[in-house]
């Protein structure tokens, strides 16, 4: 047999005989090697440890410790999944398949009622003696003939099967039974070591709303039981801080699929946070020079096809609504064509330069339903939009001035953990992005000459600009860890030239202005859903939509001193409720609690005589007596300051 010529990741080469199988790869290199090894990756492609090689190429053997390794582990223990399923509901039918960083699922149908998470300890249990059965995991495959014969009950698997490529359908042959699968498995089902099967929900067949509902089936496994641990705390503490759950505690916001999904409500909870915020930009703006408009949120298609979006933007944006006279009237997926109109609306002249418009600006765009979630992913939002119209040697000093700004804003809603990222096109994706190369070396050059003179770090990545040109974005840390854009500076010379925008400068002459892109947080949704998981539902008291709660001890004998004390506070602009509800004090104390009301004050007897209040701060045991007088003064410094501590 001829032999075969293997590189290494090194760049050096090696003769084996063909039908090496890369642990005998892995075992010619070091034993230490080959007991970590659980896969190879073959000229890029993640190929089984026991797959023999056929001809020459390029290995990389991967290991228990990599990224490809705990795929690997994932693909394998869902493919036992699949088996418990079969085992369990021998009728029921089998979906997608997918395995990643966060975990593994498995797509199930069933007649009578999905699987719930009741059952999940029960297929664990049978997954569990499939690992302890440690059967060889062997590679198989089926002429598509076959392999359709062989899953001839199941559409979904018939879909999946019809979708392979060529005539071999890959499929896993485990003790007695052959699963479906394409990606790479451990050798043996006892090399699965530590899983966890952790939740069901509903998710539609291949992501479309118009595919039948199924049932998706979440867990994770790693090699170490420290590892598991260390993944089910973090797991934990995100249920603990995501915004749906704080948002249904806290009665912020409510999404209904009757009315629509991705259409959130705002409860008045949540619409208190939404207006502190909305107040709290808007004269941040204003001090710093912009003039806020309304604009409305629909426009004549052509404005849309003007500007470049109704080209480069259409797959998320809604269908234009045909008006019957030829007219077409489209839901504004962005804001700038619209801030073009106030631009142009008058003849400009050099010294209103930089001219600043802002709005809190209602949009829509199409999201796909399975894209959608809580306040992060919605069909309606509203962006805090800004647009700049500067002279091009302007550019430079009003970039710094947005970024000054945006780092004050960081430091009042105490966000520290953030970089920047500047983002260019694609040179090669003529289709995504306005053809222009001279205005796109221009702007980018523009923008990173900015942030060197800035002396700020960044990062470059080509690929993410908008598409009429480079911006810079800043990316943040959610609660969880996750990387997310909550601001965004983009340079634009596209829109100016497109739109036919001038001035008139010093010389009397008309010239071409450039306009500069900003949102300092984001919308209202995306930013609510971000603050509500970083202070996980305890907002600070400037946001608190609830500030203050008096509890009297008793209704009939401290009510009316509650009402007065209540009344005072309201007086100063203190958000301000007494529960006179007449349950037990400990619980009444508990469920400010639980509610993260910032302060709450007890009053019986001794207050009412001595004109004070019994103060306790959420998150704290021991309360405090101090004057009524003190205590306006101490909350009103506390909102003044946003909440910090220095």
């Amino acid at each position: 047999m001829a032999d075969i010529s293997i590189q290494f990741p090194d760049g050096k080469s090696k003769d084996f005989p063909a039908g090496t199988t890369p642990a005998d790869v892995a075992k010619s290199i070091s034993i230490s090697l080959a007991k970590k090894a659980v896969a190879a990756k073959l000229d890029g492609k993640l190929v089984d440890y026991l797959t023999p090689l056929a001809g020459d190429g390029a290995i990389e053997i991967v290991t228990k410790d990599s990224a490809e390794g705990l795929s690997v582990l994932r693909n394998t223990t869902a493919a036992l999944l699949r088996i418990a399923l079969k085992k369990q509901f021998p009728a029921i039918r089998l979906g997608e398949v997918s395995a990643d960083e966060d975990g593994f699922f498995v797509d199930t149908d069933k007649d009578d009622q999905q699987v719930s998470v009741d059952e999940l300890d029960a297929l664990s249990v049978i997954v569990e003696k499939l690992v302890s059965d440690k059967l060889a995991i062997e590679r198989t495959s089926l002429p598509k003939a076959d392999a359709l014969a062989l899953v001839k009950d199941d559409p979904y698997s018939t879909d999946l099967i019809n979708a392979v490529d060529g005539d071999a359908v890959s499929f896993l042959k485990i003790g007695d039974y052959q699963v479906l699968s394409d990606g790479a498995q451990l050798a043996n089902t006892g090399d699965v070591k530590k899983f966890k099967l952790l939740s069901v929900a509903g998710a539609y067949w291949q992501g479309k709303s118009s595919n039948p509902m199924l049932q998706r089936i979440y867990g994770t496994a790693f090699y170490k039981q420290a590892d598991l641990d260390a993944d089910l705390a973090k797991r934990q503490e995100a249920r603990e801080r995501d915004h749906r759950v704080i948002g249904n505690q806290l009665d912020l916001f409510f999404v209904d699929p009757k009315v629509g999904a991705g259409l959130p409500y705002w409860m008045p909870n949540g619409a208190t946070i939404r207006r502190t915020i909305e107040r709290y930009i808007i004269d941040k703006e204003v001090a710093n020079g912009y003039q806020h408009v309304y604009t409305p949120v629909l426009a004549n298609l052509d404005l849309y096809k003007q500007s470049g979006h109704w080209a480069h933007y259409r797959e998320d944006m809604f269908p234009p609504m045909d008006m019957g006279d030829g007219e077409q009237l489209e839901l504004r997926p962005m804001n700038c064509p619209s801030h073009i109109q106030i631009y142009n609306h008058h003849i400009r002249s050099y010294r209103e330069l930089p001219l600043r418009i802002a709005e809190l600006g209602m949009m829509h765009r199409y999201e796909k339903s399975g894209a959608l979630s809580g306040l992060q992913r919605v069909r309606e939002m509203t962006l805090n939009d800004g647009h700049t119209f500067v002279a091009p040697e302007q550019i430079q000093d009003e970039f710094k001035s947005i970024l000054d700004l945006m780092v004050k804003v960081y430091r009042d809603f105490d966000i520290k953990d953030y970089t920047f990222r500047l983002s260019y096109r694609d040179p090669k994706n003529t289709e995504k992005y306005f053809d222009d190369d001279e205005m796109w070396n221009n702007a980018q050059t523009m923008l990173k000459g900015a942030m060197d003179d800035l002396g700020l770090p960044y990062v470059e990545a080509e690929g993410e600009a908008a598409f009429y040109g480079p911006k810079l974005d800043v990316q943040t840390k959610t609660a969880l860890g996750n990387e997310e854009t909550l601001s965004t500076i983009q340079l634009d010379f596209m829109l100016p030239e497109r739109f036919d925008l001038h001035y008139i400068g010093a010389d009397g002459e008309e010239h071409r202005p450039v306009m500069i892109h900003r949102g300092l947080v984001s919308t209202m949704e995306r930013f609510t859903a971000y603050l509500t998981e970083i202070y996980k539902g305890a907002f600070p008291t400037w946001l608190a939509p609830k500030q203050v709660t008096i509890i009297p001890v008793s209704e009939e004998k401290h009510g009316a001193y509650a009402d007065k004390l209540a009344a005072e506070l309201k007086a100063a602009d203190v958000r301000v409720n007494v529960d006179k509800r007449g349950e037990k004090m400990g619980y009444l104390i508990r469920d400010a609690q639980t509610h993260k009301i910032p302060y709450t004050l007890v009053v019986g007897e001794d207050e009412m005589a001595n004109g004070t209040v019994s103060v306790r701060k959420y998150g704290e045991d021991d309360s405090q007596s101090m004057s009524s007088d003190a205590f306006v003064k101490e909350i009103l410094a506390d909102i003044a300051s946003y909440s910090r501590e220095d």
